[in-house]
């Protein structure tokens, strides 16, 4: 009867915007640090550990996919079909 609680229950998925917060990461504006200040190339980087979910972003897709679902870019050839997520 006591069993039920002792099994450790997975962690469900939280909103689109909270999991991506928490799993894309944002590359710095200055990893060197401020203008003239001496760079220690162990500092550069991530600090931390990669986590499962974790992921660099991309800065020339959509952030929102659904949101661009079936609408072509202005340039030609600029849609990327892996990238299409469907409905």
């Amino acid at each position: 009867m006591g069993d039920e609680f002792l099994k450790e229950e997975s962690r469900g998925a939280d909103l689109s915007t909270v999991e991506s917060q928490r799993n894309d990461t944002i590359p710095e504006e200055f990893p060197e640090g401020p203008y003239g200040s001496s760079v220690l190339s162990e500092s550069l980087g991530k600090s931390t550990p990669w986590r499962d979910d974790q992921r660099p972003t991309n800065r020339f897709r959509y952030e929102n996919r659904e949101l661009h679902y079936d609408i072509e870019r202005d340039y030609p050839g600029d849609d990327q079909s892996e990238e299409t997520p469907g409905p």
